[in-house]
Formats: structure tokens, C-alpha cells, sequence
């Protein structure tokens, strides 16, 4: 059995920091800071109070994932990553239907700012499909591959324009470590209790033990913490998990 220090497994953690005012948002950043690896700030939160919550964070020795998932026309994603870097995020992403074109100008873009700033390159990661959806969604839009086959091509496609790894759902976990080495980034929203039962609007998720184990870099989780009785004591549970999944690959 693996030896899996708090430390690492701690930093596998990001927390979707799914607040609608500053207030709310800084006081689960104080209660976290130190307890997990990464905050996750998204539409909701950014589109609230704007990058003073990332400034805040950072200024708390934090890190950030600035996840806005831009899908726009090339020199628009480019111009926005760009100013992503100059808040300096550790992590953000773009969907990957955006297409090769996009994403590559936007890899180049954001890393040759941030050498010019002398920071570390983000990450950058492509959205393949939203764990909101499965097949039947993806048949409605207009999608004629399925789940698996839609998050393997666009994956290769991220790849292949230089994405530093992908989104993806915990069940396709496995799909994308059998194609890709471990050098491709896995961030896997839609995490849930082991023990849950509530349904909610994501359709592909798994729990962090299992996603961890089964190769997953990062795991993003709210709800499992936000709505806990206590947060910091489901926070420490979820980490556990993430390191027994760890000592378990």
C-alpha cells in the first residue's frame, strides 16, 4: 500500500466556490485555505463580483482555476485567456468544440503572456462534454456520436492543438487513461459523496475515491462540502478518499 501524504492528496482537491457575493465567497476561501489544493471560481461567482474575488484568493497564497470555459471566435478566447493570465489563475479552460484553431492560439497566447510576466504557465484544460449530459442530450442537439465517442475525439483534438489536459466526466476517466499517457491532465467535476443518494443535474458523476483511483488528476467538488452539516469535516472525508484512491492505483 501506497504512503499518500494529507499534502498531496489535499492538492488534488479544488473546491467549486459557488457563491453569488464577495462575502460568502472570501469566508469559505478562510475556512478552506490550507484544507484543499485549488479554488474554483465560475460563471456565477466571476460574473457577480469580478476578479476582486481571484485577487483575494491569491493574496491568501491560494490558488485559482478561473473556470469560464471561453467559446467564442479564436482572437476573442485568445484576448480573454490572456487577461485570465494577467490575474494570474493557475488554471482555466476553453470548450474544446471551439475547435483546434481556437485552442491553439489560445495555448500560445496565454503562455507566451505569462513568460513575458515571469509567472508560471497555467493550465490549460479543454471542456470535452459537460457532465450535465448524456447521450440522449447529445442526440437532441444534434450530436451523432455518443458520450464515450464525442469525449475521446475532442480530447485528441485538444491534445493535438496543445491543451495541457481536458474536463471530463468521472466515467470517462478510464476511456481517456487508456489513450492518453499521464502527462494529459484529467480535472473531474460532478464528484459526489461515496455514500450519496440526492439527484441533482449531473447525470455522469462518480465518487472521489473511484474517479482518483481510476486515474483522475484533480477533482472538483461543492456541493458535497457547501451543503454539508460541516463542511470542514466533509472536506477532510473527501481528501481521505482522495488518498486512498491514490494508495489504490
Amino acid at each position: 500500500m501506497k504512503n499518500i501524504s494529507n499534502k498531496t492528496a489535499n492538492d488534488k482537491l479544488i473546491f467549486a466556490l459557488d457563491a453569488d457575493n464577495y462575502e460568502e465567497a472570501l469566508s469559505w476561501v478562510e475556512l478552506l485555505s490550507g484544507h484543499i489544493g485549488m479554488f474554483k471560481v465560475g460563471n456565477e461567482l466571476f460574473t457577480a463580483v469580478g476578479p476582486r474575488i481571484i485577487e483575494s484568493i491569491k493574496k491568501r497564497g491560494q490558488k485559482v482555476f478561473l473556470d469560464l470555459k471561453f467559446h467564442d471566435i479564436p482572437n476573442t478566447v485568445v484576448r480573454a485567456a490572456q487577461a485570465a493570465v494577467r490575474l494570474n489563475v493557475d488554471m482555466l479552460n476553453v470548450h474544446a468544440s471551439g475547435g483546434s484553431q481556437m485552442i491553439k492560439e489560445t495555448v500560445f497566447a496565454a503562455w507566451a503572456c505569462a513568460d513575458k510576466l515571469g509567472q508560471t504557465r497555467p493550465i490549460l484544460l479543454a471542456v470535452t462534454v459537460l457532465t450535465s449530459l448524456n447521450s440522449a442530450d447529445l442526440a437532441e442537439i444534434g450530436f451523432q456520436k455518443d458520450t464515450r465517442e464525442l469525449v475521446l475525439h475532442l480530447a485528441k483534438l485538444a491534445q493535438t492543438a496543445g491543451a495541457s489536459g481536458v474536463v471530463a466526466s468521472a466515467q470517462d476517466i478510464a476511456l481517456l487513461r487508456e489513450n492518453f499517457d499521464d502527462k494529459f491532465i484529467i480535472v473531474t467535476p460532478g464528484i459526489r459523496n461515496a455514500s450519496a443518494t440526492t439527484k441533482d443535474d449531473q447525470k455522469r458523476t462518480l465518487s472521489a475515491y473511484e474517479a482518483v483511483k481510476t486515474g483522475a488528476d484533480y477533482i472538483v467538488v461543492g456541493r458535497p462540502i457547501r451543503l454539508a452539516p460541516k463542511p470542514l469535516e466533509a472536506c477532510r472525508q473527501i481528501v481521505q478518499e482522495i488518498a486512498d484512491g491514490l494508495a489504490a492505483r
